[in-house]
Formats: C-alpha cells, sequence, structure tokens
C-alpha cells in the first residue's frame, strides 16, 4: 500500500526532542512511531492506553509523593515483598 496521506501536528519542541529521542533508543523514526500508534488505535477500535482524570485522592497521593512523603523505602526485592506481607 502506498503512503501518501500527511498527517501534521503542532507539539511542544521540548516534547517533540523527548519523545523522538525515545523513538531512536527503540530503533523507531517519527513516521514509523505515528504508523505504530495508528494502527494500535485501529486494532483497539479507541485509544491504546487508559485516559483518566485522576481523583482527589489520586492526585493528593502524587502531591504527598511529589514531596516525599508516606514512601516506603526497600532494600531489595525480598524487603519489599515482605513489607507488602506477600
Amino acid at each position: 500500500m502506498s503512503k501518501s496521506a500527511v498527517v501534521k501536528a503542532r507539539v511542544e519542541p521540548e516534547l517533540k526532542k523527548q519523545a523522538e529521542a525515545v523513538f531512536r533508543k527503540i530503533g523507531l523514526n517519527t513516521t514509523q512511531a505515528i504508523t505504530l500508534f495508528y494502527t494500535q488505535v485501529e486494532l483497539c477500535n479507541g485509544l491504546p492506553f487508559d485516559v483518566r482524570i485522576p481523583n482527589e485522592e489520586t492526585l493528593k497521593a502524587f502531591e504527598e509523593s511529589d514531596r516525599g512523603e508516606g514512601l516506603v523505602k526497600c532494600e531489595d526485592l525480598e524487603d519489599m515483598f515482605k513489607k507488602l506481607e506477600l
């Protein structure tokens, strides 16, 4: 199939730069990444990820963790499982 359709979008320059750096790390160029996204939209019949607005409890947890509050620090995986009582 011939690729002839053009997609134009305006994005923040820093976002573009950072996203393209990620694409390069995984071996994609921007066109391939956009094609992959469009393919997933088609296959999922919607966005290929959840889009949610955080509720008040989640926003509060984000703010607390940003301030370093309420974090549980673990030495290693075994320590984490112990603290999680698993």
